[in-house]
């Protein structure tokens, strides 16, 4: 008999070891949640308009739902914008005087999460998935989320984006019939760049009592994007990250002067613009036909064009994917932010990982990316006949439908990039597109001055911006600017 109680005693202290161990591993850490006793979670984001109602929307329904059946009881509350919100995320973890208290859940970007984690206040969320729950989502997002940690979960994943380029095709079609160009020519930059240079010269050809009016033919939102995935591409990267985390610096004279070389020369030759605060705003007043910007960016794109003082005119769009370098590996960029956790207790941890889990949910997360333009996050999700058979044919139509069809095209046929995060990469790339970008836009502005105002030469001026002395001089700048941020 005592042999036979000890047994017993056995087996049931084995059995609670075992409920503990499967705890650790996901469905039983459902303990801890009760229905009688709610767990409150507050989630900051920084979705406005038709995101920000479709995503309260599915706090609702989630509170009614799946937070009432385990006791979790999710607020969200909007921060504005991406700058705003990690500055108040950022304030709130430091108590600065006047923050308001930390948010269990904020939306963030890497940067703003290395540096909350460097703090020691991001939960792994890793221990709350099992390996078949993580290998649901698109691996090049959980790379991202794990903050260069292997196997962690720093970021879960939520809704992601990438760049797509818009044609105006109604006015495409004239050119590309007289000039002899097709879509094909555009799916490598340098051949962006002859097919640039041949409608300067044909828009320049219209008028032929007046010299040098040509149009620029492309432009493109983030030049930051175009200088990072350009140079994965090319087999480099400005900085890569050491095995403790810090960056080491990588650039490649090489390398940035193809990027140079691309954006840059034809930038100052007319054959690139950028005059309004988006591209979408520059297609709209024919400034330009073609642009490379987020899918999210591409709702915007014009439905018709208006020149000068002339009445506007309708015009029909294309969608092609972002050109790669000649002989290049198919890097596409990966952005879109995340949603991270702050330490608390593991009640409200947990409460929070199921919430992320269920946001994500495949008709869920499908029904939120196409109302409010970012693309699914798991595997499954990322396939044009699924995303049409969850909302139906007449929401995935038109523009709508072939920004999706492209876009996941290139998620699911190219590398996912996004320059690694560490202490200062945030001001890292900005520095590395806004150098590009306006220093190329000064140029522009100096030599058409010369060109136009004092009838200097085209070719000796263009000349003088764009030959090796002009890009030695370019690269020296650049090179001293970048390795005081990132360093030696």
């Amino acid at each position: 008999m005592r042999k036979n109680r000890f047994g017993k005693i056995f087996i049931a202290a084995l059995s609670a070891l075992t409920v503990l161990t499967a705890a650790g591993c996901g469905k039983g850490y459902d303990r801890l949640l009760d229905p009688k006793s709610p767990v409150s979670i507050t989630v900051w984001h920084y979705y406005n308009g038709v995101q920000q109602t479709q995503f309260d929307e599915l706090v609702e329904e989630f509170n009614n739902t799946v937070g009432a059946e385990k006791g979790i009881f999710v607020e969200a509350y909007s921060q504005n914008s991406v700058g705003e919100l990690a500055q108040n995320v950022i304030d709130a973890v430091n108590q600065e005087p006047g923050a308001d208290a930390m948010p269990n859940i904020f939306g963030t970007y890497a940067e703003t999460a290395y540096q909350v984690d460097q703090m020691g206040m991001l939960v792994d969320l890793s221990k709350y998935l099992s390996k078949d729950e993580m290998a649901e989502y698109v691996e090049d997002y959980l790379q991202e989320g794990s903050l260069g940690q292997e196997g962690a979960l720093k970021i879960f994943p939520t809704a992601k984006s990438t760049e797509i380029m818009m044609i105006n095709l109604t006015d495409w079609e004239k050119f590309a019939e007289e000039c002899g160009v097709s879509f094909e020519d555009l799916s490598t930059w340098e051949g962006l760049v002859r097919v640039s240079e041949k409608y300067y010269e044909y828009t320049d050809g219209l008028t032929p009592d007046v010299e040098n009016d040509g149009k620029a033919f492309f432009g493109r939102d983030s030049v930051a994007n175009y200088m990072v995935v350009g140079a994965k591409q090319l087999g480099n990267e400005f900085a890569r990250l050491n095995a403790d985390g810090s960056p080491e610096p990588a650039v490649d004279k090489e390398t940035v002067r193809r990027l140079w070389e691309n954006y840059y020369v034809p930038y100052v030759k007319g054959y690139f613009t950028a005059q309004s605060r988006f591209r979408s705003d520059d297609a709209k007043i024919g400034a330009i036909l073609a642009m490379v910007c987020s899918n999210t960016g591409a709702m915007y794109f014009p439905t018709e064009v208006t020149i000068g003082d002339a009445l506007p005119y309708p015009i029909e769009n294309a969608v092609l994917p972002v050109p790669s370098f000649e002989g290049s590996e198919p890097y596409i960029v990966q952005q879109g932010a995340g949603m991270s956790v702050l330490k608390s207790d593991e009640k409200t941890e947990y409460a929070c990982a199921v919430f992320l889990k269920w946001i994500t949910d495949t008709e869920r997360n499908i029904r939120f990316s196409v109302d409010s333009g970012y693309l699914p996050v798991k595997k499954d999700a990322n396939d044009l006949q699924t995303i049409t058979d969850t909302v139906g044919e007449d929401n995935l139509s038109g523009t709508v439908r072939n920004v999706f069809s492209v876009a996941i095209e290139e998620v699911n046929g190219s590398h996912l990039y996004t320059s690694p995060a560490f202490d200062r990469s945030a001001e890292m790339r900005d520095y590395i597109g806004n150098t590009m970008e306006l220093t190329a836009a000064g140029a522009y502005e100096e030599a058409w001055r010369r060109i136009r105002e004092n009838g200097e030469d085209r070719e000796t001026v263009l000349a003088e911006y764009t030959d090796e002395a002009a890009f030695d001089a370019w690269y020296k700048d650049f090179e001293q600017g970048f390795f005081e941020i990132v360093g030696e």
